[in-house]
C-alpha cells in the first residue's frame, strides 16, 4: 500500500509539472497571437504609409512636370503669335504697297508715273515684308518634353518586403561562465555582408526550462553589438540560471530573435540573519553596523511586547524564509549572541561544494573577524575562541594586529591589511582560504575536516562591515587552490 502511495505520489507530481508546462505554453501561445495582430497591424500601415508617401512624390513630379509643359507651350505660343502678327501687318502693308504700284502701271500721264514709281521704289525698300525673317521663332515640337518611365517602372515593379536577416545559432559550446562575467557566442547559418550588428538581450531566471508566460526579471539589452560574441562582466549572480537570446540587424530592419540559451550561474547566495545577531548590530539585508544603543532599544522592545502578550517568536523582523540550504531562524529571543559575541551569522550553511563570498570592512573598526563557524557555535563564543569557529580577525584595540584564530588558537598574519577580504571554502576538502579581494593574494589557510555543514560567520565592535554574495569562485583562486592541493599546511597549529 505504501509503496503504492509514493508511486501514485510521483505520478501526481509528474503530471502537475506537465500541467503547469502546457498552461505556460499556452499562455505564450495566446501572448504570440496577440503579437501576431498587433505586428500585422504595425507593418500594414506601415505599408500604407509608404505608399502613401510614395504617391505623394509621383503627384508632386507630375505637378511639377505638368507645369513646366504649359510653361513651355505658353513661350512657344507667345513666340509665334508675336512673329505671326508681325508678318500679318507686313503682308497687309505689301498688299496695299502692290495696289499702289499696279494703280500707277495703269496712269497715263508720264509727269506723275514717274514720281509715283520714285514713291513706290522707296515705299518698298522701306517696307516691312522686306526686313521679315521668314524662320519661325519657335518650334511646334514639344517631344524634348516627353518622359520615358520604362526605368521607374521597372524599379517599382521590383520593390517587395525588405529582406530579413537570418536568425543566429547561439553556440552553447563556446559559451563560457566564469569569474562572474558571461561570454555567449553566436553564428549565422550563412555569411550576410549586409548585416550591420546584433542586439543580445538576457534576463536572469531561477528555471532552466522553456521561458514562462510571467517572469520575475525583464529582459536587459546590448545594442550595436558588431562582433558575434559579446561578455557581460561585473555580475552577480543571485538567480541559478541566465537565459540569452540574440537577433540580427542590417541597415532596415531586424531579423529573428534566436532560440533561447539557458546557461546556470554557479554562485554562493546568502544574506545575514538578523534573528540570532547580537543586540549591538544593527543588521540588514548584507550589511551590518555597530549600534552601542541596540541593546537598550531591544530591551525596550521586548517590554512592549510583554505588555501586549506577543511573543517574539511570531516577530515578521524574524521571520525566514525556509530553503533547502536555509537555516531555519531559531536563534531568537535568549539565544541570541550576547556579552563580548559580536556575532551575526549567514543564513545559509554550506554542506557541500566550492563557495566564495567577499567583505568589505570599515579598518577603523575596534575590531572585526570573519570565516567560518558550526550551527551549534554558542551564544557566547567569540569567533575562533572555540573549536566550533575559524577566522581571521582584525584588532584596533591598543595596537594593530591580524591574526588567524581557530579553537582559542591564534597565529600573526605579516601581511598587509586589505579593505576588502575574499572568503574561499572547500567543503570536501576541509578548506577555508581568505584572500585580498582586489590583487587576490591567500592571507591564511585552514585546513580541516569539516563533519557538519558550516555557515559564514562575522564579528564587528566599533565599527561596520558589507557583504558581497552571489559570487564564483576566481579562476586565480581555483588555479591557487588547485597547486596548493595535496600539500603540507603551514596553519596544522590551529586546525
Amino acid at each position: 500500500m505504501g509503496d503504492q502511495k509514493e508511486s501514485l505520489r510521483k505520478i501526481t507530481t509528474t503530471l502537475a509539472l506537465k500541467n503547469d508546462e502546457i498552461t505556460n505554453f499556452i499562455c505564450c501561445l495566446k501572448q504570440s497571437l496577440e503579437n501576431l495582430e498587433g505586428n500585422s497591424s504595425r507593418v500594414q500601415e506601415d505599408l500604407e504609409t509608404e505608399f502613401s508617401s510614395l504617391h505623394s512624390v509621383l503627384d508632386e513630379l507630375r505637378d511639377s512636370m505638368v507645369t513646366r509643359i504649359k510653361q513651355e507651350r505658353a513661350s512657344h505660343t507667345y513666340e509665334l503669335q508675336s512673329q505671326l502678327s508681325a508678318c500679318s501687318k507686313a503682308l497687309e502693308s505689301s498688299e496695299e504697297l502692290l495696289e499702289v504700284a499696279n494703280q500707277t502701271l495703269c496712269s497715263s500721264e508720264a509727269d506723275d508715273f514717274t514720281q509715283a514709281a520714285k514713291d513706290i521704289k522707296d515705299s518698298v525698300t522701306m517696307a516691312p515684308a522686306f526686313r521679315l525673317s521668314l524662320k519661325a521663332k519657335a518650334s511646334d515640337s514639344m517631344s524634348h518634353m516627353m518622359v520615358d518611365f520604362t526605368q521607374e517602372r521597372e524599379m517599382l515593379q521590383a520593390i517587395k518586403f525588405l529582406p530579413v536577416p537570418a536568425t543566429p545559432e547561439i553556440l552553447v559550446s563556446e559559451c563560457q561562465v566564469c569569474d562572474n562575467t558571461v561570454t555567449v557566442q553566436w553564428a549565422l547559418p550563412e555569411p550576410d555582408t549586409k548585416i550591420d550588428h546584433y542586439d543580445l538581450e538576457h534576463r536572469r531566471t531561477n528555471y532552466e526550462g522553456p521561458p514562462r508566460a510571467r517572469e520575475d526579471y525583464p529582459w536587459m539589452v546590448v545594442e550595436g553589438i558588431r562582433e558575434t560574441a559579446y561578455t557581460l562582466t561585473g555580475l552577480r549572480f543571485d538567480t541559478r540560471y541566465m537565459t540569452f537570446r540574440v537577433k540580427a540587424c542590417n541597415k532596415a530592419v531586424a531579423g529573428e530573435f534566436s532560440e533561447l540559451v539557458t546557461l546556470e550561474t554557479h554562485a554562493f547566495l546568502f544574506k545575514l540573519d538578523a534573528g540570532s545577531s547580537h543586540q549591538n548590530l544593527k543588521v540588514e539585508d548584507l550589511s551590518v553596523e555597530w549600534d552601542s544603543c541596540g541593546g537598550k532599544i531591544i530591551q525596550d522592545i521586548r517590554k512592549d511586547k510583554n505588555r501586549t502578550n506577543q511573543s517574539p517568536m511570531h516577530s515578521p523582523a524574524r521571520t525566514a524564509m525556509n530553503s533547502p540550504k536555509r537555516v531555519p531562524s531559531a536563534r531568537v529571543g535568549r539565544d541570541r549572541f550576547t556579552a563580548e559575541s559580536y556575532t551575526v551569522l549567514g543564513d545559509t550553511f554550506i554542506d557541500a561544494g566550492q563557495q566564495y563570498w567577499e567583505v568589505r570592512f570599515d579598518k577603523e573598526s575596534k575590531a572585526f573577524a570573519v570565516g567560518l563557524a558550526l550551527r551549534n557555535l554558542g551564544r557566547f563564543d567569540q569567533l575562533g575562541k572555540s573549536n566550533a569557529s575559524w577566522c581571521i580577525h582584525l584588532n584596533n584595540w591598543l595596537h594593530q594586529s591580524l591574526t588567524a584564530k581557530h579553537n582559542n588558537k591564534a597565529r600573526a598574519l605579516d601581511c598587509p591589511i586589505p579593505d576588502r577580504i575574499g572568503v574561499y571554502c572547500n567543503y570536501e576538502e576541509g578548506a577555508l582560504s581568505f584572500y585580498n579581494a582586489r590583487t587576490k593574494t591567500l592571507m591564511h589557510t585552514f585546513r580541516t575536516k569539516f563533519t557538519q555543514p558550516v555557515i559564514p560567520a562575522f564579528s564587528v565592535w566599533n565599527g561596520s562591515f558589507s557583504v558581497q554574495t552571489g559570487l564564483q569562485v576566481p579562476s586565480v583562486v581555483q588555479s591557487g587552490q588547485r597547486k596548493n592541493s595535496g600539500t603540507s599546511s603551514s596553519n596544522a597549529s590551529l586546525t
